[in-house]
Parts: structure tokens; sequence; C-alpha cells
């Protein structure tokens, strides 16, 4: 595994460069993921445009504006915030290096890098704002197309997510919540994709709507690009194990190097009790260990025993008992194999993106694409759950997960949505 790009970088190219310390493995999937989506987004958006199926609409902007103090200040303050942590990084690179993201999140930092780039940040802002002065401020109307609104749809769609992800991942893990908030809050893990997806489904389309974007094609276009991000993202989870992994595959273990083996049940029990410590730390005892045993298949023998079980060494979340021969921060592996679903999720998500790909140009009732992106979103993470390790809730007799609830939900409102669609469709029809 690699919790960051210098991992990465050391063992595909044996080049040993420290700077990549600073960049998380995670956070650079999903950068790239929302990367990604804004282009298919904007790619589908101007389609439906130059198809008359979309329009743009005219608003108002004054130019010349005088230079605004508050601007001046807002853009000193980034560059302080910038100069603070950047100089602190690099005067105490040996600390911040070992744990970049704590360092980030405290209060450590350089006052003298704060200040000077405070400096430079305000006095660029203040020379750009004064060369676009004019003598006398224009008011100007101008078009704006949906595909140019792309960029705030992402900066939304991420502030949103990342609020919506952190608030589901708490509910669903209340105790641990409220065992230490603070920590529960800030850390950058434990994050639940359908609580990003649906808060900033909320935020988006409120702001589509004040600026008069239709909001079936712009679901349509957004299917797509969603079910890229979210196989994008999941390279993240499965690229730096991040914990986001299934349940133990009993018919699999990892030795102290991380190297899988196949065992019979006496081993596997063998192990768990070698590892009692491990266990009994996440379990109320070892008979409760969520496992299911699976042997690869011969017809299958083609594929690596880690697509069927993985003990991901090096996960980015320490889990697991101290690799031999290993030193420094990264050094646990999981005694006991799991599924690797990101892995799984990665591979069906892509497939699932070039279907609707694909399909996007033949369906031509709007809101048709986005139900089928949420029937095949629901139906996807409904079965990988069965291999997931999850809070499960008791709801009269039945014991199921919170993704399993909401992924039921996507299957129920997708097959809604296809069939509103086709009603108001066929309707419009009938009246032309």
């Amino acid at each position: 595994m690699y919790p960051n790009l210098y991992y990465a970088f050391k063992d595909l190219f044996g080049l040993d460069l420290p700077f990549f310390k600073l960049f998380q493995t995670f956070g650079f999937f999903v950068a790239i993921a929302f990367l990604a989506a804004a282009y298919v987004l904007s790619s589908e958006l101007k389609r439906k445009e130059q198809l008359g199926l979309l329009h743009g609409v005219q608003e108002k902007i004054t130019v010349g504006k005088p230079v605004g103090m508050t601007e001046i200040l807002l853009h000193a303050v980034l560059g302080f915030v910038l100069g603070y942590k950047i100089l602190g990084v690099a005067l105490n690179w040996a600390e911040a290096s070992q744990d970049f993201q704590s360092f980030i999140l405290s209060t450590r930092g350089s006052w003298q890098g704060g200040i000077v780039l405070g400096i430079v940040f305000g006095f660029f802002k203040y020379r750009s704002a004064k060369k676009q002065q004019l003598p006398k401020q224009e008011v100007r109307t101008i078009m704006v197309m949906p595909h140019q609104r792309v960029p705030d749809f992402t900066v939304q769609a991420a502030v949103a997510g990342l609020i919506g992800a952190k608030i589901f991942h708490n509910l669903e893990n209340w105790g641990d919540f409220v065992q230490d908030p603070i920590g529960a809050l800030t850390s950058f893990s434990g994050l639940t994709f359908y609580g990003g997806l649906i808060v900033a489904a909320v935020v988006i389309i409120r702001y589509a709507r004040s600026k008069q974007i239709n909001i079936f094609h712009l679901v349509d276009s957004s299917g797509p690009a969603l079910m890229l991000a979210y196989g994008i993202g999941r390279m993240g989870c499965h690229f730096s194990g991040d914990g986001d992994w299934g349940i133990y595959n009993s018919s699999y273990v990892t030795d102290a190097t991380g190297k899988v083996t196949q065992v019979d049940p006496a081993k596997f029990q063998e192990v768990v009790k070698g590892s009692e410590q491990f266990f009994t730390r996440q379990y109320a005892s070892l008979e409760h260990i969520p496992h299911a045993p699976f042997v690869k298949p011969g017809a299958l023998s083609f594929l690596p025993d880690w697509f069927f079980a993985y003990g991901y060494p090096h996960n980015v979340i320490n889990e697991g008992v101290q690799m031999a021969g290993c030193t420094g921060k990264y050094c646990s592996v999981l005694p006991v194999a799991v599924y690797p679903t990101a892995l799984y999720e990665i591979i069906a998500c892509l497939i699932l993106f070039f279907i609707l790909w694909s399909i996007r140009k033949k369906i031509t009732v709007p809101g048709v694409i986005f139900g089928i992106y949420l029937m095949m979103n629901g139906v996807e993470r409904f079965f990988v759950e069965k291999i997931r390790v999850n809070t499960k809730y008791d709801i009269f007799g039945f014991h199921p997960t919170q993704a399993e609830i909401i992924s039921t939900l996507l299957v129920i409102g997708g097959a809604v949505l296809i069939w509103y669609s086709r009603k108001v469709f066929n309707a419009a029809k009938t009246r032309s």
C-alpha cells in the first residue's frame, strides 16, 4: 500500500523522494476524481447546449471597479496561511514529513513566512485590481452557459460533499464520534460516499435552479461523471488502505511481510488466537469476527490471490500487526486477509461508467440516464455491502447497514425517476 506518494514512487520507480511524503494517496485520487468528473460533466453539458437542450442566462457584471480593501485583505490572509505553513514545513521538515496531516492541522508554522507571503499576495491583488480599474466603472451584460458553471459545481460539490460525508459517517459510528468528536471531525478518514452525494446534490440543485438550468438535463449529464468519480475515488481507498475494506476471508492469512497464503480453517483459528490482542480491540470476542471463507476458483486461477484476499501492508491507518523488518510510521499489516471490496468497486464502477457513457446519446428522455445511474449505483453498493464491515441497524428484526438502506432507496428512487420522466416526456409529446 501507498499511504502517500513517496511510497508509490519508491516502490514503482525506485525513487527516494521525501518531498512526496507531503501528498497523501487518498487525497491525490480524490483530486483526480473531481477533475475527471468536472471534465466529463463539462463535455456532456456542451453537447446538450449544442443540441439546444440547455441554454445560458444573461447576467450583469460590473467592470473597472476601484480596488477593494476587503479583497486585498482576504488575499493577504490566504498568503499568510500558506506562507506560515509552507515555511513551517520547510523549517521542521524532519517532523512534518513523518506526519504531514497532523502538522498541517496544528498551530505550528513560521510567522516570518506568513508575513512575507501575506504581503506578496496582498500586493499582487492590489496591482492586478489597479490595472483593471477604469476611470468610470461599467455594467456589462454577458451570456453564461451551463458548462461555464462547472467550476462552481465542483467547488460546491467538494465542500458540501465533505460535510455530508462527515455527517453521515459520524451518525453511522456515533459511539466513536462521542469518544473523540474533534478527532472525528478533523480526520481526513471516515467519509461516507452517500452522505456526500446527498448533501452535494441538494446544494447543487438549489444553485442550478437559481441559474435557470434544466434540472433533468443537468442530472443526466452528471450521472456518468458521478460514476467515474466514485470509481477513481475508490482507487484512493484501495491504494492507501484507508480501512474501507471487506470482512475477513478466512481461507487466507498473511505473514509478517504481507504475503497472502491459503490455509485451512484450523490454521485460520490458530492465526486469530496468535493475534488475539489485535482482534479483541475491535470485537467483543474471537467468535464475533466477521469472516467468510472463499478459495479462488480454478476457472479464475489466472487472477492473483490478492484479488480475493489482501492484507493491506503499510496501510495508512496502521491497522493490523507489526510487519517484520519495517521501521517508520506505516508498518502494519492485517494478520488475516480481507476481501478488497474497494478494488471490486473500482472495476464495477468503471464498467458502469462506460455503459452510461455509451448509451447517453441513445436515450432522449430527460431524467432517464440519471435514473439508470441511481439504480446501477444502488445495486452495485447493495451487493458489495454483503462482504463489507459496517455498522448494522435493528429495524423490525432486519439488520441492514446504512449503505444498504440508502442503496435500496436509490434503486427505488431511480425506478420512480425513470417512470416519472417518461410520463412527463410522453405527456409533453402528446400536447405538442
